[in-house]
């Protein structure tokens, strides 16, 4: 992959079919290094499918034999210097940490995290998603409740005006880390 955000938008996907109910993203860049976590409330996995849950012949899909994402990630991640840390509970959920050496040739960007989150919002609506996004000390964060309670029971956050909105927002947050942090 890429970008991170695209990293990001596999491991989250992976969190929804697991059928996870909240899903907290967080991205935090500082000098020398990016990390994202997520976090989420799905099934989790038994301490033998963690065991091997970086293999890339290890999958719970039926449609392929393969599952690429987490190897994948843990290879981006670790050609960096960085290294991918899981921790599952079966019945209580998954945290999928990641961590790049930004200054590494190899990084990859941190890519379109507007268009991931509110891809997100868009594919799971229901999903009540918290995205926290950190440049040194500097911060924004968005929460689904928090949009809900705005927007009141009649509106779905899938919908297309707010999604727009939504994207909106979430690129004029990041670009002002940028113009910070940059």
């Amino acid at each position: 992959m890429k970008e991170i955000a695209l990293y990001v938008l596999d491991i989250a996907q992976n969190s929804i079919t697991a059928g996870a109910k909240h899903l907290d993203i967080t991205l935090a860049e500082e000098t020398g290094r990016i990390c994202f976590t997520i976090a989420d409330d799905g099934r989790g996995m038994s301490p033998s499918l963690l065991a091997t849950v970086s293999d890339p012949f290890t999958t719970t899909r039926t449609t392929r034999k393969m599952g690429l994402g987490l190897p994948l990630l843990r290879l981006a991640a670790e050609q960096t210097g960085g290294r991918l840390d899981i921790e599952s509970t079966e019945g209580v959920g998954t945290t999928v940490r990641a961590l790049f050496c930004a200054e590494h040739i190899d990084c990859p960007p941190v890519g379109d995290m507007a268009g991931t989150i509110t891809l997100l919002i868009q594919g799971a609506p229901k999903l009540e998603l918290t995205y926290t996004h950190q440049v040194e000390e500097r911060a924004f964060r968005l929460d689904t409740r928090q949009i809900r309670a705005e927007l009141g029971e009649d509106v779905s956050p899938a919908e297309p005006e707010v999604i727009l909105w939504l994207r909106d927002y979430l690129q004029e947050q990041e670009a002002s880390l940028e113009k910070i942090g940059g």
